[in-house]
């Protein structure tokens, strides 16, 4: 083996190491973790369901408390754009999207309704809210969460068009604050 390649094969080693040490370390592993959801939100594009394929939302007397202690159901949301993110504090995919989440809210909510669903208890939330900067009213649910929007997985964000249908379903890290998600927000406030 030539010199120059077993002193790259030597530095190979060594960053590898490095990386399987930071990536089991706790405090740098979610970091990690972060930063590579962060870079595949760029990525991964969110785009309308085909008319064909929607689902309607059955707007049963889905019950949530938010963070400010207002309660409010689900059925109030009827005929309105619903745009609803099941995400947790300790989620590194839920965490890479806030910062996007935080710019979109910041532009449509008056226009559309924002229901950020966590089962994570207030006190956490608070303190990753104030931490991060974030002033997006958070829910918790207090009843069964419609099957239509049930989920296993978070991050999940669901767009809810005024008729009532599933227009958008997403269970990754997404650039909310893209060109393309403002288009289909602004197409479906109209």
């Amino acid at each position: 083996m030539k010199k120059s390649n077993k002193k790259k094969s030597i530095i190979s080693n060594i960053v590898g190491i490095a990386v399987i040490l930071l990536l089991i370390i706790p405090q740098t592993r979610s970091a990690i973790q972060v930063m590579l959801h962060k870079g595949l939100s760029y990525v991964n594009q969110s785009s309308l369901i085909n008319k064909e394929d929607r689902v309607s939302v059955s707007y049963t007397d889905w019950q949530l408390i938010s963070d400010t202690n207002k309660v409010i159901s689900f059925n109030d949301t009827k005929g309105k754009v619903v745009f609803i993110n099941f995400w947790a504090t300790w989620c590194p995919p839920c965490i890479a999207e806030m910062p996007s989440l935080q710019e979109l809210y910041n532009d449509y909510n008056a226009k559309v309704e924002f229901m950020f669903v966590t089962n994570d208890d207030f006190k956490t939330v608070e303190k990753f809210k104030t931490k991060k900067g974030f002033n997006f009213e958070v829910y918790n649910p207090l009843n069964q969460v419609p099957s239509t929007l049930s989920t296993q997985t978070i991050p999940r964000t669901f767009i809810i068009n005024k008729e009532g249908e599933i227009v958008v379903d997403e269970s990754s890290a997404i650039d909310w604050n893209s060109d393309k998600v403002r288009e289909m927000l602004n197409t479906l406030i109209d």
